[in-house]
């Protein structure tokens, strides 16, 4: 609060540039005091947009010298502003923790991004995961900078005809009422990156997006300099077909580097959200280059360490893939001119077989092999994602395919409710997020019953008004009559169990899954004893004819007349929708088929709004879920597309939501209180919120990521790249000479509790030092299997590259379980990833 004494910071300066400086900061879709700044210009079109500076835009001059003629208007405009900016002035966790770090920038790259409705420019899980992954970097202090591309279009708008079939919408996105700027170089001119393409040269428009201390860099190609087919480029989200996507995720990858370099960054580590950016890899070691003229052998082993790759794919067939002649064709030039080498080098940096000429480029493989270190996003997805890579290093055993997991988390600051954040203040104070989260657990618990069971009553009314307009408006849009439009201020009971399921509708999600047996289902819902609703949400891609089915067989569903109050479908899933039902519903509901569920991160949201999951053990539910916090269906193992085990956890499904939740929802005390439903609420919310928010994701990367990545590169970089050019040297040493490696007589002798084993190897003209040799043995009952390093102990006799290596272990396996085997090693090499050769005694 502003002392009275002192000048009020919008007295400071125009009032009119105050809201704007507001406006442009998407800090204002984290804090709720925003909300009702904005709602008092112009409170229809905040609660359809959300969009601050579309609604400085459109209010009158006469709106806005009125509100700020009104002492309490002007008392919440200094306040937000004087909080803005002590925000930016404040210590940081990062700041605090790791102030001596060479660390001063992440260049984190990512195809979309979910940052709020007002910048609709994100499709669905991947944006949501960068978006909150910016917005926990702002809170605490960790020096990220996003890189993106903005979208004419972005992802297709969803409507239903009057049949309830899908149909999809394009509005155009206005760069002049997008919370955005043009990015200026110090002159005050536009800056425009030039970029050749073949045959031509086009200007790729920059773009400065604010997000707290955070800062977004887009980039597009409508400039009205270039060729109406190439200002398409940007046109929209993952559409058209393989040439448009090689263009947008050229433009991403290596005029995103270029754009760090005009502004003068030097980010120590890369960020590379999905193989979508992988190009950045290229671009980078280029930069190197030409700063240290060095090769790219030399540049890619130096700027590799930097980079970070995470892949949320689960399927192989989620990666994207270029054919030969594409990928001839936009970097042929850009290869031998750029890089050095020529398009058939760059092409083995994307192929499982180097030297198969038909197989198509894999941008997942150019991430991983120019990265240093590599993540799934859950530990299931990090097992997935090994099993996926697998064929990269033959011959390893799959638990040392190196890729590890950070399990995705929510921002917990956009998705909490105002009652929500109340308590949440209440318990733990108004900078929880911005730190660490030791003591938030035992503080949630303080919460009372009646508070937390009020919580959910006020979430749960707040989303049935919401959704009777919205429902309301969705039905005037498909052409129904007065009469229809006018009944849909009667669906839904603010009183009685309210299921949320809201999902891109995609056969592997089995959104229908609910719907195995109508029959049942509507028995659940309209149940006179324990009454359930159910709120539905759901896009299906406009190429994903199954997708569509699923949502026309709902939108049937719910005409039934016995249902049509308990059952509504709301229509273009978005973020703004998202929020009221993640407010609202008791308990959300996902049915994906394992492991195709990378992560998940829509339940994650509802946590901290004291709503409860009942999931597939998939994704992030594997880790979180236990008995007395939710519920889960499904075995935990794999049945690929069996129809029959489909209906067995539709059964599952069913009677979890017959015997268990909604017996235990309706079950009250004498004040009207459920107190085990409360219970879960409780434990829910104070192990589950902090384990699965952004906040402890972003600190994981910081410190088990980036810091190690930076001060990898810092190494490899330093001297003009000489430890580069030591491993580079390393490297093509063990690849001319793995081949002539082998192995001799192995003796083992068992005595005082140990074995002894003395291994004869061959090196050919390796120096010893280059090579590690160790005993291995499987793991037992899913423990961790035994790697044993052994130590060179003498060279043999009359043997030119022949040693004998020594070591112990204990003797409580047999001798037989463990095998000798030989790896490369370097000190400062990331071994398998940068040398996959391995070789076991026979």
């Amino acid at each position: 609060m502003n002392n009275p004494s002192e000048p009020s910071p919008s007295s400071e300066i125009r009032p009119a540039d105050a809201l704007a400086e507001l406006a442009l900061n998407l800090r204002w879709s984290w804090h709720h005091a925003h909300q009702e700044l904005w709602g008092r210009l112009e409170p229809e079109l905040w609660e359809h947009t959300h969009n601050p500076w579309i609604v400085l835009q459109t209010a009158s001059r006469q709106k806005l010298d009125t509100a700020l003629a009104d002492p309490d208007f002007r008392r919440l405009l200094d306040q937000l502003l004087q909080e803005k900016r002590e925000a930016e002035q404040a210590a940081t966790w990062f700041g605090a923790t790791h102030a001596e770090a060479p660390l001063h920038t992440i260049a984190y790259f990512s195809m979309e991004y979910m940052l709020s409705e007002a910048l609709p420019i994100y499709s669905g899980g991947l944006g949501n995961v960068a978006g909150d992954q910016l917005k926990a970097a702002s809170d605490l202090g960790v020096p990220v900078i996003g890189i993106g591309l903005l979208y004419q279009q972005g992802y297709f708008r969803q409507e239903f005809d009057s049949s309830g079939a899908q149909q999809a919408l394009f509005p155009f996105n206005e760069p002049g009422q997008l919370p955005i700027k043009p990015l200026r170089d110090e002159s005050g001119e536009w800056l425009r990156l030039p970029l050749a393409l073949p045959g031509l040269r086009l200007w790729v428009r920059t773009w400065q997006v604010q997000v707290g201390r955070t800062v977004l860099y887009l980039l597009d190609t409508n400039d009205p300099a270039n060729p109406p087919a190439y200002r398409g480029i940007t046109s929209e989200l993952y559409g058209g077909g393989p040439e448009l996507r090689l263009r947008q995720e050229y433009l991403l990858g290596i005029v995103g580097w270029r754009l760090l370099r005009a502004l003068g960054m030097r980010p120590e580590v890369c960020h590379l959200n999905e193989g979508h950016a992988a190009f950045a890899v290229l671009e980078r070691a280029r930069s190197f280059m030409a700063d240290n003229h060095a090769s790219f052998e030399v540049a890619l082993q130096a700027t590799r360490a930097g980079n970070v790759f995470t892949t949320h794919t689960a399927v192989e067939a989620g990666f994207d893939r270029f054919a030969a002649d594409l990928m001839e064709k936009y970097f042929k030039v850009y290869a031998e001119k750029g890089l050095g080498i020529s398009i058939a080098e760059l092409l083995k940096m994307g192929r499982m077989n180097p030297d198969d000429g038909a197989e198509p480029f894999n941008m997942a493989f150019l991430a991983l092999r120019g990265s240093g270190s590599v993540n799934g996003v859950s530990r299931l997805h990090g097992e997935v994602s090994r099993r996926l890579f697998q064929s990269l290093f033959p011959r390893w055993p799959h638990e040392e395919v190196p890729v590890g997991h950070v399990t995705n988390g929510v921002h917990v600051p956009t998705w909490e409710c105002l009652h929500a954040n109340e308590l949440w203040n209440m318990a733990s104070g108004r900078d929880r997020w911005k730190g660490e989260l030791d003591t938030v657990e035992q503080e949630v618990r303080g919460l009372s019953d009646p508070e937390l069971w009020q919580l959910r009553a006020n979430g749960r009314r707040n989303l049935i008004e919401f959704t009777r307009k919205r429902l309301g408006r969705q039905r005037a849009s498909q052409g129904a009559s007065g009469e229809e439009v006018a009944a849909a201020t009667q669906v839904l009971d603010p009183d009685t169990l309210t299921l949320g399921f809201a999902r891109r509708f995609a056969t592997y999600k089995r959104p229908n899954l609910l719907l195995h047996d109508p029959e049942r289902l509507a028995s659940i819902l309209t149940s006179r004893r324990h009454p359930v609703q159910l709120i539905l949400a759901g896009k299906a891609h406009p190429q994903d004819a199954p997708g569509q089915a699923m949502v026309k067989q709902w939108n049937d569903f719910i005409r039934r007349p016995d249902v049509c109050a308990n059952v509504v479908y709301l229509s273009d899933y978005d973020m703004l929708l998202t929020q009221q039902l993640v407010e609202g519903v008791d308990l959300w509901v996902n049915t994906p088929r394992r492991p195709w569920e990378a992560s998940g991160t829509s339940g994650m949201k509802v946590l901290a709004n004291g709503g409860l999951n009942l999931s597939e053990l998939d994704g992030w539910w594997v880790e979180a879920y236990r008995p007395d916090i939710g519920w889960a269906i499904g075995d935990g193992k794999e049945h690929g597309d069996d129809p029959a085990w489909d209906a067995a956890e539709a059964e599952q499904l069913y009677g979890l939501l017959e015997q268990q939740v909604a017996p235990e929802f309706y079950e009250r005390d004498d004040r009207g209180v459920p107190r085990r439903w409360v219970a879960r609420m409780r434990e829910s919310m104070a192990c589950l919120t902090p384990q699965f928010s952004a906040n402890r994701a972003v600190r994981e990367y910081t410190d088990e990521h980036y810091l190690p990545a930076a001060m990898a590169y810092c190494k490899r970089a330093r001297d003009q790249g000489k430890l580069g050019v030591d491993l580079s040297i390393w490297r093509r040493t063990i690849e001319a000479h793995w081949a002539r490696v082998r192995f001799g007589a192995v003796t083992v002798t068992t005595e005082g509790g140990e074995h002894r084993f003395d291994v004869q190897v061959y090196l050919d003209d390796l120096k010893p030092e280059w090579v590690g040799v160790e005993l291995y043995a499987a793991g037992v009952d899913g423990g961790a299997p035994v790697r044993q390093p052994i130590q060179s102990r003498e060279a043999l006799v009359g043997s030119a590259g022949g040693y004998v290596y020594s070591g112990r272990v204990p003797a409580e396996r047999a001798a037989s379980d463990y095998t000798a085997r030989m790896i490369p090693f370097h000190s400062d090499a990331m071994v398998p990833l940068e040398a996959s050769e391995i070789l076991w005694q026979k």
